[in-house]
């Protein structure tokens, strides 16, 4: 059995920041396809802020998520702000006061983001927006256990359907948000907010797994 020390919060919170920063470009030039052109830059405008914000501290997972949640709520333009907003609230809900995340416990971490989300949203996946990759993603992190995988396993899974979420958008109409006034010219793209949320879930099991500390049986 592995977990991750929970005290590690601002590391992950670093990563997450990072990878948002690195691709806020390519954000943008996915949103521009069929939305307003402006996912990198609201995007890397909140983690950006959470990065300063967080800079030189040591936080716990619950504490780091936290301050992420309320940062993007209040920062992020449009509906990401509080979606994001949500989905981060509802993980560290779900992790306070917890000193390791087990693969249960961050099967339930996942799970409490995802209801948070849905509390405030009617979107469902297929619709072409982030439920479409989180969703999926969540499950098969959940499925993965239930079939025997130990924590590194189920996080493998969690890659890999939440980039077949990801890429399933590209042959979605979309029916929520700007781009739904489009019709079936948003067939053949991308979802920005399907792709924003696949770069978050690959580089939390990411930071995850390198961070994993087998325990005493």
């Amino acid at each position: 059995m592995h977990y991750l020390d929970a005290s590690k919060g601002d590391e992950i919170l670093q990563d997450l920041v990072a990878i948002i920063m690195e691709n806020r470009t390519y954000l943008s030039e996915v949103d521009g396809a069929i939305g307003d052109g402006d996912h990198g830059i609201n995007m890397a405008k909140g983690f950006r802020q959470c990065g300063e914000a967080i800079d030189g501290q040591s936080l716990s997972l619950a504490k780091g998520l936290g301050k992420l949640a309320s940062v993007l709520m209040g920062s992020i333009g449009g509906s990401m702000g509080p979606l994001y907003g949500s989905l981060f609230l509802g993980m560290a809900t779900t992790v306070k006061d917890k000193e390791i995340v087990d693969p249960q416990t961050f099967g339930d971490m996942l799970a409490g983001g995802l209801a948070s989300l849905q509390d405030i949203s009617d979107a469902q996946v297929g619709d072409k927006c982030l439920l479409d990759t989180l969703v999926p993603a969540v499950e098969a992190y959940q499925a993965a256990l239930v079939d025997g995988a130990d924590f590194a396993g189920a996080l493998e899974r969690m890659r890999q359907s939440a980039e077949q979420g990801k890429e399933s958008t590209r042959d979605l109409v979309s029916k929520i948000g700007r781009s739904a006034r489009l019709g079936e010219r948003s067939r053949g793209h991308l979802d920005a907010g399907a792709v924003s949320c696949c770069l978050l879930l690959t580089q939390l099991a990411d930071s995850t797994e390198a961070r994993l500390q087998p325990r005493a049986a």
